[in-house]
């Protein structure tokens, strides 16, 4: 029996943000999309991930109609504290760069955009598993997938958008000969957790402590995100409550005049793996890759989300224009185009991670060095607007 074949312009792997935005960005062109999602929507919506939104997140969000609750919900954040030899020293994003951030889950973002997609009606399929893209080198590729009611379906398209993430089908469909792939594996991981408690600060901050890094962050008035560093290989079940709590607060100083953590309920625990990743280049033929599937960055400079929103606009732009006046050279330098900011934001990435957390194998000379890198950052302005104006985003495109 012959799969069920469905024809539109766009078909869009993964409704993370990256393809929800992708999706919700195309209908506005009045262009054509369809949204496979292997997971349910509870899970969807319920996946905790970053919540820091850069300046021109925000804005995308307001130019596409999705920002009212985020800016009912979300906490406007001026600014950030990096902590180390027992003081804090702020950086005023406001002050040095004239813009800020803003505290707003991942999840709720997913939240927004799955009710925009529903309320106009279009196409967006959870429990759809993508088991394969073929006839990337035709006008007309397809994508294979797999449904628990109506097993196996086809969705015949112009175009197909992978943001499936670093796990998803799509970047395996390309040839692997046709990808030079970059990486670097850090020799430690964050493990954190969320808890029904205060927020230590109305600010982020970030600590580099002999006992190694600390990341105080927050999703509300009441929930707050915690971070220690520990090694890439250790077991989340060794980590009591108590444990983290204590090692926390040995990293704040919280019992030498630190900040002080109110202690709460903890609502999730987990590792997360600190991993530098680029593929190049970003589209094969008629498969372009946005978000997760094309690069990840450590999530030290709070860069993920944003810069799959970049690329999704960048490449939404690029549709449009194909559509709209038939012209293709957009669509020909996305991955240029893309490149460029994400090798910025890697760059990024990686020196806020190497400036603020403690590598097994570094000397006291290198120590040394790192603790004076923080003291020039916090001390001078040129270096804090560098840093300022990159956590607060550079220009999308």
């Amino acid at each position: 029996m012959s799969s069920q074949i469905t024809r539109t312009q766009v078909a869009i792997a993964g409704a993370g943000p990256a393809g929800l935005m992708l999706a919700h960005l195309l209908h506005r062109a009045g262009i054509e999309s369809i949204v496979l999602e292997l997971r349910d929507r509870e899970y969807v919506e319920r996946r905790v991930r970053a919540g820091v939104l850069e300046q021109g997140t925000v804005d995308l969000l307001d130019e596409t109609g999705v920002g009212e609750r985020m800016h009912r919900e979300g906490l406007i954040h001026r600014g950030v504290a990096l902590r180390f030899n027992g003081e804090s020293h702020r950086i005023a994003f406001d002050e040095l760069t004239g813009k800020a951030v803003t505290v707003y889950g991942q999840q709720e973002v997913v939240k927004d955009l799955i009710a925009a997609r529903l309320a106009y009606g279009g196409a967006l399929h959870f429990e759809a598993e993508v088991t394969g893209i073929t006839g990337l080198e035709t006008e007309r590729p397809t994508v294979i997938y797999r449904t628990p009611n109506e097993g196996e379906a086809r969705i015949e398209a112009d175009f197909v958008a992978g943001c499936d993430g670093f796990h998803g089908v799509s970047r395996g469909a390309i040839p692997p000969n046709a990808l030079q792939i970059y990486e670097r594996e850090f020799p430690f991981a964050w493990l954190g957790i969320l808890a029904e408690s205060p927020p230590v600060s109305e600010e982020l901050i970030y600590t580099n402590h002999e006992r190694g890094f600390a990341l105080v962050s927050m999703r509300s008035p009441t929930i707050t995100r915690l971070y220690v560093q520990a090694p890439a290989d250790d077991d989340v079940g060794a980590w009591s409550d108590d444990r983290f709590w204590s090692e926390l607060r040995a990293r704040l100083g919280s019992d030498e005049g630190g900040p002080d953590v109110v202690e709460g309920t903890v609502l999730q625990k987990g590792l997360t793996a600190m991993r530098s990743f680029v593929v190049e280049p970003m589209r094969y033929e008629r498969l372009f890759l946005a978000g997760d599937s094309a690069h990840i960055v450590p999530p030290t400079g709070a860069k993920g989300m944003n810069l799959a929103l970049s690329d999704v606009r960048a490449l939404s732009r690029a549709l449009d224009a194909f559509y709209n006046t038939g012209r293709s050279e957009l669509l020909d330098g996305y991955s240029d185009t893309c490149l460029r900011r994400v090798w910025k934001t890697q760059r990024f990435s990686a020196w806020m991670t190497g400036m603020l957390h403690r590598f097994p194998d570094h000397t006291p000379f290198e120590r040394h060095v790192q603790l004076a890198e923080l003291d020039y950052v916090t001390s001078s302005r040129a270096p804090a607007q560098s840093l300022a104006e990159n956590y607060v985003g550079l220009p999308f495109s």
